[in-house]
């Protein structure tokens, strides 16, 4: 098989937790989130499905920068067993705060294996097909979260916005979780206040912001793609809809194809054979 695959999930949470906000247990496809949706891009893969690190921080979903700092570190070593098994020849970093991700290419360099991940791959698919992007988000810390991701992946003057539909994730005290709720009501075809939502702020990110592509913030939204792509379709909006899965997936494909994986002057070794006087911005 030409593509081997380590899919890693940004982080797992026990199988008793009352905040869980997708299976812990199962086949492969059961665990990927919105398989049917990426089962295409899969189909020419050779892929594992690995759960991430236990949530050391509690048993909820991660939304904060302590959260996301705590289970970055927790991923480092798993991507750095998958580069000394020899078994893959990518890495694909699920999750849409991408924990770990510039770490994780460091170490990756070393053993020429690419690494993608969610926001990275949708700013990158983004900025090829439209001027500028909005981002669709669930929360407000996750909004400021992803908002330092824009900054790092150098995307400010490519973003138009990132727009807030406040459906956060559940947490100690809050059980409940709108967006999986709608999630499972729009599978059933019915119509629901969150898809309402993210439909409303991707139309004014077009109207008042600029936007010509839409994509998303957290993984958790990622079901929607299909949903909102057909709303705005309908409403004769003609703007592509991405989510993150497809992006990391193909790019992660193409970055094999090429032959390429991080920059050595990006991520230098300890004792580079050249090294560069000066940076500049």
């Amino acid at each position: 098989m030409k593509y081997r695959f380590l899919l890693i999930q940004a982080f797992h949470l026990p199988e008793s937790s009352p905040y869980l906000h997708r299976p812990e247990k199962g086949p492969r496809e059961t665990l990927l989130m919105n398989f049917e949706n990426v089962k295409h891009l899969l189909e020419d893969v050779e892929w594992d499905l690995h759960p991430g690190p236990r949530a050391s921080y509690g048993d909820w979903p991660v939304e904060t920068r302590e959260e996301f700092a705590l289970v970055a570190a927790g991923r480092l070593p798993i991507v750095r067993e998958a580069c000394e098994s020899g078994k893959y020849n990518g890495i694909v970093l699920l999750g849409g705060g991408e924990p770990g991700f510039q770490e994780s290419r460091e170490i990756a360099r070393s053993y020429g294996i690419p690494v993608t991940a969610c926001a990275w791959s949708q700013m990158h698919v983004a900025s090829m097909l439209g001027n500028k992007f909005s981002v669709v988000d669930l929360a407000e810390n996750h909004n400021m979260y992803y908002y330092d991701l824009v900054v790092r992946h150098h995307y400010t003057g490519r973003c138009a916005s990132i727009r807030n539909i406040n459906a956060p994730l559940p947490r100690p005290p809050h059980t409940g979780s709108a967006v999986h709720l709608a999630k499972n009501q729009a599978l059933r075809g019915e119509r629901t206040e969150v898809m309402d939502a993210a439909v409303r702020e991707a139309v004014s990110a077009i109207e008042d912001d600029g936007a010509e592509v839409i994509t998303f913030g957290c993984s958790a939204l990622f079901w929607m793609r299909p949903f909102l792509q057909k709303r705005l379709d309908e409403m004769g909006w003609e703007i592509p809809v991405l989510e993150g899965y497809s992006c990391a997936i193909t790019l992660a494909k193409a970055m094999v194809d090429l032959g390429v994986d991080a920059s050595g002057l990006m991520f230098p070794g300890p004792r580079p054979k050249q090294w560069r006087r000066k940076k500049t911005f």
